[in-house]
């Protein structure tokens, strides 16, 4: 079993090869053409850079714990149930990447059940990395973070995202621009759930909440949230984030509540 004082030690580890996948990303940017983009779905996409990226970081990964399953975004390895899971996204914000804009991020979370162990996600573009282990607080390149005091929607800054499975989402795409445009200090839309999540963690964001998203785009992310006091969930106000696609992080559990009873009207839809 790992025990808390390798949980930071390891995450120096992961920390490393996070920035190293996040360096091939930048060069790779470069030299990146349109022809190298491959669309696997209407509006969601990916390049060879994905998929060579996602392979160094199984590498990387497996050499530091052997024993550990994978779940990750193009598939390039499998979990069969260990004890352990890495949860990797090779790059978060595909779309961004494709057209040179921040932000876009390499992010990895080590499980064990549905209790997240370490979270690290690099921001390649401005070079930020965010990073936890469980119980040991969150950071921004060595620097403790936490978030917002904020408990008001009307003094908010939230984040959100537009998943590309448009026609299931649409329902709660509809009214979160009515419902949070002129009540809240504005919305924001990035492109990149990891960075969002890091975002929260770090205050920029009071609340942050998408729909259709995977395992791999928010894990990292989440456990980031929680050890800078924020707070995440399920739309169904489920904590154990690791079984839901619906997933809502913010600044504590008062502006939480106001977010998801402001949302509630419109949930059925999308579950």
């Amino acid at each position: 079993m790992i025990q808390p004082p390798y949980l930071e030690q390891l995450t120096e580890k992961i920390i490393r090869i996070a920035e190293e996948a996040g360096d091939f990303l930048h060069e790779q940017r470069k030299s990146f053409r349109p022809e190298d983009v491959i669309e696997k779905e209407k509006y969601d996409y990916v390049s060879h850079i994905d998929k060579d990226t996602e392979i160094m970081l199984i590498e990387r990964l497996s050499k530091l714990l052997p024993e550990a399953g994978f779940i990750s975004e193009e598939g390039q390895a499998e979990y069969h149930d260990e004890e352990y899971c890495w949860i990797v996204d090779p790059l978060d914000g595909t779309t961004n990447y494709i057209h040179d804009l921040a932000p876009y991020c390499v992010s990895i979370a080590l499980r064990k059940g549905h209790d997240l162990l370490i979270g690290v996600v690099y921001e390649v573009c401005r070079r930020e990395c965010f990073y936890a282990w469980k119980g040991g607080g969150a950071y921004l390149n060595d620097k403790r973070i936490q978030v917002s005091q904020t408990s008001d929607i009307d003094k908010s800054l939230i984040g959100t995202g537009l998943p590309y499975n448009y026609t299931k989402y649409r329902p709660l795409a509809d009214v979160i621009i009515p419902h949070f445009y002129g009540s809240s200090m504005g919305i924001r839309i990035s492109g990149s759930a990891a960075a969002n999540l890091c975002y929260v963690a770090a205050g920029r964001y009071d609340c942050w909440f998408e729909a259709h998203i995977k395992l791999w785009d928010f894990a990292a992310g989440a456990l980031i949230v929680t050890e800078a006091g924020g707070i995440t969930s399920g739309m169904d106000n489920n904590p154990d984030v690791t079984v839901s696609h619906h997933i809502i992080a913010s600044s504590g559990r008062t502006l939480h509540d106001k977010v998801l009873k402001a949302l509630s009207g419109y949930i059925p839809d999308i579950l």
